[in-house]
């Protein structure tokens, strides 16, 4: 169901956001993410002097590879566009994140490395997301090269993640039931 016909109004700005996961040939993963940020009027400012109607005011890479367990092995930060000159001085800092499972505690460990002062606050948020955007990447693409009977369960014939992580795939919804039933927990 499409959202409510809107009041009028006057469109000011968009923000773009892509992920993409990609499988390597070194048996790694890259998991990326692209931003920008572009206004609908032309204005100034103090550092890149004027700024044109759809030139990005914000335009922010980030590439997280990581291993089957979620492990990150590497990161790589661009900031292409930003208002401030010494934006893009932060991407190193990024590399703090190797190390880390994406998993529970991800935002926790995310906020911990590269939160407030010590990262961007825009390559930091592209980082919330990349976990569910990694297990997306991920498992469909292990369970298909395992082609194993019952592919709705983990290839490891453990407990799937993603087993209450929303409504949808409570342990004793009906998806469960369907998709997991070894895991299901209802009557």
């Amino acid at each position: 169901m499409p959202l409510p016909e809107p009041s009028p109004r006057e469109h000011l700005h968009t923000r773009a956001i892509t992920y993409q996961g990609f499988e390597r040939a070194d048996g790694l993963w890259d998991i990326e993410a692209h931003m920008t940020d572009t206004k609908t009027y032309q204005f100034s400012n103090d550092w890149r002097g004027s700024v044109k109607v759809g030139e990005p005011l914000h335009e922010m890479l980030l590439r997280v590879t990581i291993d089957d367990n979620f492990v990150i092995h590497e990161v790589e930060a661009a900031t292409e566009y930003s208002p401030f000159q010494m934006c893009p001085d932060i991407a190193p800092a990024y590399k703090a994140l190797v190390g880390i499972t994406m998993g529970p505690g991800w935002r926790r460990a995310i906020r911990q490395k590269v939160g407030g002062r010590a990262g961007c606050t825009h390559l930091t948020e592209l980082l919330f997301p990349m976990a569910t955007v990694a297990f997306q990447t991920i498992w469909p693409r292990r369970r298909h090269k395992a082609r194993q009977a019952d592919s709705r369960v983990d290839v490891d014939g453990h407990r799937p993640q993603v087993i209450d992580t929303c409504h949808a795939w409570a342990s004793d919804s009906p998806v469960v039931k369907k998709n997991a039933p070894k895991f299901y927990t209802g009557d």
